[in-house]
This record gives C-alpha cells, structure tokens and sequence, in this order.
C-alpha cells in the first residue's frame, strides 16, 4: 500500500518513513504543501498522513483542495494542534482521523490498518468481491479457486475504489479523479476496456453500468 507522508520535521519524517516502510509500506515523503500536492496529482496513493504546518500549503488547504478535486484518498492529520477548533476545522477540511504528537509508531500503525479495512469494509485485508472471488487489498491479487490473478495498475485502482463505493454509484468523474494520474489522459473508451477486464474476472453482472453516470459494484 502506498502512503504519502507530509511532514517538514526531517527526523521525524525519517523515523516515521523507516518505521512503514519495515511494516511493508511504500513511503513517499513531502516537506511541503506545495510539493504533496504534486506529489498527489503525480501519483496515486491508498492513504495521506499530513502534518498541518507545513511550508506554502498548510495540510488543512490542502486537503480540502483534495477533497473539493472530487479525490477521495482516506487521510489522517498527524499535528500538534489539538484544540476543539483545530479537530473542527481538521474533519470539516476531510480528514478521516487526527492523531496528535507526539504520539507512539505502534498508535500510527493501528489507525492507519485501521482506517483502511474500514475503507474497504474488510476485517482483513482480504476483501469478498463475490461469493467465489477475493482481492488482497495489500498485494493487488484476486483470488479465485485458489489461484491469485495479478491486476494491471488502474484496474486495482479501479476495483479498490468501487470496493470503497459498494453499492453506490461511482460517477465517471470520481473514477477519473482517482484512477487517472494528473498528467495523464482520460478517456470513457479506456475505462471501458478496464471495466471490461474487471468484469472477465468478477463477472459481468457484479459491475452494473449506470447510463451516463457511472458503475456501481453489487
């Protein structure tokens, strides 16, 4: 799973950065605002972990850009702002959790694992997809009939994010928001061919098309 971690305190950053990446994460660190958020449009990531007082772009901006963007990556406030206004303006900006420093590397790990099972709405991080279908959330694999079948990039970003949305109509310009880098080129015939792929594996029926509006995942 791959985080992006936002935090100008450079030690701290190190240890935090090392203390994931030995629990299986893939780190990307940023020292400002500015350069998480391109970092952001750059990239896709499964979750932020933002500090507020941060060069350029302070985390509470930044986020509520994210989440005005229609990008709806789970982020968590790691902060030494802890006043009732702070927490206020913290979730109204989008945040999914607050931690406040310090705080110990063992808390950061429970609610990171934590607010993505939620995520998914998995006990685990293996997710039912079907009766006969299962995705590891962490290693991007379906299994059926005990054999893991590897998903190219945009279909596990894909998939993860109607597993988030079961249910629920996912909108085309959510998908592209989220599935599509920044600096790449959408298109409603290459969605197609992903959803398609998708729908060889999970079935055809379980990724329902609603007409000029999106998919929802049943």
């Amino acid at each position: 799973m791959k985080i992006l971690y936002l935090e100008d305190d450079i030690n701290l950053s190190q240890t935090v950065e090392e203390y994931l990446i030995e629990e299986g994460f893939d780190v990307v660190c940023a020292y400002s605002g500015d350069e998480a958020l391109e970092y952001i449009y750059d990239s896709n990531f499964d979750m932020l972990l933002l500090d507020v007082n941060v060069p350029k772009l302070n985390g509470f901006r930044l986020l509520q850009e994210l989440r005005e963007a229609k990008i709806t990556t789970p982020a968590i406030f790691i902060t030494s702002l802890n006043g009732m206004d702070d927490l206020s303006q913290g979730y109204n900006s989008g945040a999914d959790d607050y931690i406040k420093k310090p705080f110990a590397l063992k808390e950061l790990l429970f609610r990171v694992n934590a607010l993505l099972k939620r995520e998914y709405k998995a006990q685990n991080q293996i997710i039912k997809v079907t009766k006969d279908i299962d995705f590891n959330i962490y290693t991007n694999e379906l299994i059926k009939d005990n054999q893991k079948i590897a998903l190219n990039q945009k279909e596990h970003l894909l998939l993860k994010l109607l597993l988030k949305h079961k249910d629920e109509c996912v909108s085309f310009e959510e998908i592209y928001q989220n599935v599509w880098q920044f600096n790449e080129t959408h298109s409603y015939m290459s969605l197609r061919t992903y959803i398609k792929n998708l729908r060889k594996h999970v079935g055809k029926e379980h990724i329902i098309s609603i007409k000029k509006i999106g998919y929802r995942l049943v």
